[in-house]
């Protein structure tokens, strides 16, 4: 094994649906030696079983290790986001770095596993590339596509995501809160804290909502976005208390005055 390249798989695990593991997924997880985790510290307890769900099940090729390591703390309060955000990820990277140089040997694989597609509102890959681009350590990547979230939620709903010769718009509340993206009928909202949907109740649209999704906790609520409005935002303010936390994601879709 001496002169062997260290290898990183960066795998898609699903939405939260252990049967979403894809049998490539599978093939990966019986490679690799040492799993790497980033400990949240909000994360709740039933995140981190979902997880160990997932190798119980199907990494049972060979032994593994399973090195945990401390997330940094993000800034999210700053005016700043941006800044707040590059500032956390090479803080993150730092700490991906150690776990790196000190727990996987020469001709060894790695892995970290990303809920959803790790092509999607992940931070893992930039991450990756920003130790590398330090030239301090060598590896490989090597990325497989995982079944996210607004796959799950177009399945969940039934639905499309896309209309007739239209096209489709994937951003986050943030954005959506300052404006419905131009020329676009049909936006998928993910990473929104504020249910940023209200600001919009003056559209002909209709929305698709899901929370938890492909957990036994799955929640669903679809209709005109002025009549269910109130509705979701009720349901999701009640499970975050319960819960102590909320993954939710929608597709709002609006009426095409010629359609």
């Amino acid at each position: 094994m001496v002169g062997r390249m260290r290898e990183i798989v960066v795998i898609g695990v699903g939405a939260g649906d252990p049967e979403q593991v894809t049998m490539q997924a599978v093939s990966a997880l019986n490679r690799v030696d040492v799993f790497f985790v980033l400990d949240k510290g909000e994360v709740k307890q039933e995140l981190v079983d979902l997880r160990e769900e997932i190798l119980r099940r199907y990494a049972k090729d060979k032994e593994y290790r399973v090195v945990v390591g401390r997330d940094p703390e993000r800034d999210r309060s700053s005016s700043a986001y941006v800044e707040a955000v590059d500032d956390w990820r090479r803080r993150r990277a730092d700490v991906c770095a150690e776990l790196i140089a000190s727990n996987l040997g020469e001709g060894q694989v790695a892995a970290f596993l990303v809920w959803g597609d790790p092509s999607l509102y992940d931070s893992t890959l930039a991450i990756l590339d920003d130790i590398l681009a330090r030239r301090e350590l060598e590896f490989g990547v090597e990325v497989i596509p995982g079944i996210s979230s607004v796959s799950t939620l177009a399945a969940r709903h039934r639905v499309g995501l896309n209309q007739v010769g239209r096209p489709i718009q994937i951003t986050t509340g943030r954005r959506l809160a300052k404006a419905w993206p131009e020329d676009v009928d049909d936006v998928v909202v993910m990473l929104d804290a504020q249910t940023a949907f209200t600001e919009h109740l003056g559209q002909d649209a209709d929305i698709y909502w899901g929370a938890y999704l492909g957990t036994p906790d799955e929640l669903l609520i679809s209709g005109p976005l002025r009549e269910v409005a109130p509705e979701i935002e009720k349901v999701r303010a009640e499970a975050r208390d319960r819960k102590g936390w909320i993954m939710d994601t929608y597709l709002l879709r609006r009426h095409r005055p010629d359609a």
